[in-house]
């Protein structure tokens, strides 16, 4: 490293300085903001926890899935988190590995796992945001990585329709999942996915992970919520600030799939 990065280094902003905002700070920039387009990452913004993930883990325990499509698919996730598999490919292997079940079976089960094991998780501070923002009239969207079974179901609580949900799916044909991708939002393809639905500059966006981050930059008024650690840092960097909400961990771990990432 020479003098000049040496320098650099040293007035680079570090995340222990990132202002963190209280709950009734937070809303008062979200409303200087006046948004008219909110855009929102799920797991770990509007609730804790992963629960594409927990999903996943919990669909397999059930045997919604044959045994070797289980075995296969853990075996990949072993490799994603080993960082040998893209977050983007493992995102999308997770919803393919329903293809041949019914539509119907999968939205049953997401709702019968969402009330199980995540409404208890959502932040309270989410819920009231979103509801102020959709009575000041607020377009709300939703993007996600996790499969859109879960995701649909669980933005319900908000009040955010289906219509409004770009998450991980695949092509359903006469009712049957097929193994089609139809769409893996995460990273840089969530950027894309708001522009491919004409948002392409959203008024605010609020996400907790590096793989929001791309969409977070779209944003007239970015807001990291309940941020990891990867995504501290870039914030910091860019002069933003953080809220993290009461009930999340406050020595919350790495996302998964941020091993590395600056």
């Amino acid at each position: 490293m020479d003098f000049s990065e040496k320098i650099e280094e040293r007035l680079s902003p570090s995340p222990a300085a990132l202002p963190r905002w209280t709950a009734k700070e937070f809303e008062r920039r979200v409303f200087d903001c006046h948004p008219r387009i909110a855009v929102f990452d799920c797991d770990g913004t509007l609730w804790g926890g992963d629960a594409g993930c927990g999903f996943m883990d919990w669909s397999l325990e059930q045997g919604l899935v044959s045994r070797s499509t289980a075995d296969w698919i853990d075996n990949r996730h072993r490799a994603y988190r080993a960082g040998k598999v893209s977050e983007e490919t493992i995102c999308g292997e997770m919803v393919q590995i329903y293809a041949g079940l019914r539509d119907e079976e999968l939205r049953a089960a997401a709702a019968h796992y969402f009330d199980g094991f995540v409404r208890e998780r959502i932040f309270p501070e989410m819920v009231r945001l979103v509801a102020r923002l959709r009575e000041n009239g607020a377009e709300i969207w939703a993007v996600s990585s996790t499969n859109r079974w879960v995701i649909v179901e669980g933005v319900r609580a908000f009040g955010i329709p289906a219509e409004r949900v770009i998450a991980a799916e695949v092509r359903v044909q006469s009712g049957l999942i097929a193994s089609e991708l139809v769409d893996v939002p995460t990273g840089p393809a969530k950027a894309a996915a708001l522009r491919r639905v004409g948002l392409p500059h959203p008024d605010a966006v609020f996400g907790n992970s590096v793989h929001d981050l791309a969409m977070l930059e779209l944003a007239r008024c970015p807001f990291p919520v309940n941020p990891s650690p990867a995504l501290m840092t870039a914030a910091a960097q860019r002069g933003w600030g953080y809220f993290r909400p009461a009930s999340a961990d406050e020595a919350a771990a790495a996302v998964e799939g941020e091993a590395g990432i600056p």
